[in-house]
């Protein structure tokens, strides 16, 4: 059974990283693109990154380039993204996604990935 799991999310100052992992299971990671999403309350699911299935290509969002990178570890079954400067506006639910594709879609469109964890908790406050 395809299944995700997301793990490191907490309370940090705004200035502060976390590390979100993505643990995958029940699948070939190495043929599926993997995305991460952020949903604050109230809020429509937004895309941050996507990291092809080899790895070799990534995207972001506007707001976080510069700020988040996106890695993956296939022999592990892992994604990871890590999150340096987070501002408050970076507070929201994050979800790790699978799309039964390797490539990055165009665009950082949540209709298109297939499987979901259940996702992980980041807050930045001050």
């Amino acid at each position: 059974q395809l299944q995700l799991v997301e793990s490191g999310g907490g309370l940090v100052q705004p200035g502060e990283s976390l590390r979100l992992s993505c643990a995958v299971s029940g699948f070939d990671l190495d043929h599926y693109a993997i995305g991460w999403f952020r949903q604050a309350p109230g809020q429509q699911r937004v895309g941050v990154s996507c990291i092809t299935g080899s790895g070799a290509s990534t995207k972001y969002g506007d707001s976080v380039k510069g700020r988040f990178t996106v890695s993956r570890e296939n022999a592990k079954n892992m994604v990871y993204l890590r999150m340096n400067s987070l501002k408050p506006e970076d507070t929201g639910k994050y979800f790790c996604a699978a799309r039964q594709f390797a490539m990055c879609p165009r665009d950082l469109d949540p209709a298109r990935y297939d499987y979901w964890g259940q996702g992980t908790q980041v807050t930045v406050s001050s």
